[in-house]
């Protein structure tokens, strides 16, 4: 902070309190994991600098490899928590992932409302493990009620395309701007698609790589190229979504603030850990950990295909091995 900085705030007079950090609220389901849900929103909107106000909209039974069951909140419930705090703290930024059930979704959408001049991300995970019966109509309020609110909806690729492009029958996968145009429909401004494949080149044993597009309706913004990884992991997607919130809190444009949130991720994954028997979590505390040993070796994870594993609350990325440990 400079001297006209600190003069402004008014941090250099005796007894003055340091400024708060931006603070963003985060939407999301408990796991107990504690790789995604509003843990790993907690951990990277702290590992970013911010402070995250954590409202819990369902809990989730998972362990780090699967979703076992699940049990929403009532959504009388998510609005008080939500509501209580937003009466006291002022917010920079809001954060959505996983909402619990389409009741919920609604109670949110009219929470948001009320405040729509600030950014929200929505992360968008795959809900494979959720019973068809509950899936459809959470998906459906989520399309009309969440979408018109987004500033950037982030999501995988294919978990992107079931959503916004359900007909989608050419042998092409479609384009982040094509994935960004069908969001716009419902009122969402730009579109951060993860996983896209490339081919490798170079023969079979080059580096593969994984494109992340910022989009809009009107073509692609901006995008960071990484090298995959052999390891499957839990709670990718909410991590990059709560950085870019909080990012976005701490006054970050766009552009920079999509690059430096996928760097934080990719870091992250390159520094994961393994808690027990499942998936690598991500560490959001790398920049904390003491250098690797050298000729120190990363553990493996992919599925049993050799493809990344997504789950309910993260997705998966998969490639070249790096310190896991």
């Amino acid at each position: 902070m400079s001297s006209e900085t600190a003069a402004a705030t008014g941090h250099d007079e005796p007894g003055a309190e340091p400024p708060a950090p931006a603070c963003v609220m985060c939407f999301n389901a408990s796991d107990p994991s504690g790789a995604g849900g509003v843990a790993g929103d907690i951990a990277t909107v702290a590992a970013m600098g911010a402070h995250a106000l954590p409202v819990v909209t369902s809990i989730v039974m998972r362990d780090t490899a699967d979703v076992f069951e699940h049990e929403p909140l009532d959504a009388e419930t998510v609005v008080q928590q939500a509501r209580t705090v937003l009466e006291d703290i002022t917010i920079a930024a809001w954060k959505v992932g996983f909402l619990g059930s389409a009741d919920a979704v609604s109670a949110v959408a009219e929470v948001l409302s009320d405040y729509s001049e600030i950014p929200l991300v929505t992360y968008l995970p795959g809900l494979a493990w959720l019973d068809e019966d509950q899936a459809q109509p959470y998906l459906d309020a989520f399309r009309e009620l969440i979408l018109p609110a987004t500033e950037v909806l982030v999501g995988n690729h294919k978990t992107l395309q079931d959503f916004l492009l359900p007909e989608w029958d050419s042998e092409r996968p479609p384009s982040a701007r094509e994935l960004a145009a069908a969001a716009a429909e419902h009122g969402t401004r730009y579109v951060l698609v993860t996983g896209i494949a490339l081919a490798a080149k170079g023969g079979k044993d080059a580096p593969q790589f994984i494109d992340n597009v910022l989009a809009s309706a009107s073509g692609a913004i901006a995008g960071e190229k990484f090298e995959r990884f052999e390891a499957a992991f839990v709670g990718a997607g909410d991590t990059l979504a709560a950085a870019l919130a909080a990012l976005l809190a701490s006054g970050s444009e766009l552009q920079p603030a999509v690059s430096e949130a996928l760097g934080f991720l990719d870091q992250s994954l390159d520094a994961g850990f393994r808690p027990g028997m499942g998936h690598v979590v991500p560490d959001r505390f790398f920049w904390a950990l003491p250098p690797p040993e050298e000729g120190q070796e990363t553990a493996d994870g992919a599925g049993e295909d050799g493809s990344p594993v997504a789950d309910g609350l993260g997705d998966g990325k998969a490639g070249a091995p790096r310190r896991v440990h």
